[in-house]
């Protein structure tokens, strides 16, 4: 029989916000925890792919995140995202970004550190909830386990 190896074979899209300091911090850890992973074989973090080259805002710009984004969600075998809300909400574009990937059939894992109720769309569309973002440097990406989120709704 042979050996297979499923170490380093998984592409990770994070949809995640990052617009202050703790929401790059969450991100950041999110980050190195799928560097330990040892099923991850790489990550997309849009922080990384903000095209500085170009204006900020302007059409070009826009249409070249939007495009490269999404490039790399279909590319992605499983989207991680945070939940970084506490007034019940996600931010929108990681919301896009989770409805996009619930739509194509990959499994989402969710991160929700803060002490919030989710959405329905949300909480149904998991694959996995977990409630540290350091859990994922151990998550077995090759069996995929799930856990349901079992919290408040919206």
């Amino acid at each position: 029989m042979e050996n297979i190896s499923h170490e380093k074979s998984v592409r990770v899209f994070i949809a995640s916000p990052f617009f202050d300091e703790e929401q790059i911090d969450r991100v950041s850890r999110l980050e190195q925890a799928l560097l330990e992973n040892p099923y991850v074989a790489d990550f997309f973090s849009a922080r990384y792919h903000q095209f500085e080259h170009l204006t900020f805002g302007t059409d070009m710009w826009r249409k070249v995140v939007f495009e490269n984004d999404l490039r790399f969600l279909r590319r992605a075998d499983v989207v991680v995202a945070i939940h970084d809300f506490e007034d019940m909400s996600v931010d929108s574009g990681t919301a896009f970004e989770i409805g996009y990937a619930y739509a194509m059939q990959k499994p989402i894992l969710l991160i929700k550190e803060k002490d919030a109720a989710i959405n329905l769309m949300l909480a149904e569309s998991l694959h996995a909830y977990l409630t540290n973002v350091e859990e994922v440097a151990t998550y077995d990406f090759f069996r995929m386990p799930s856990s349901r989120y079992e919290g408040l709704i919206i």
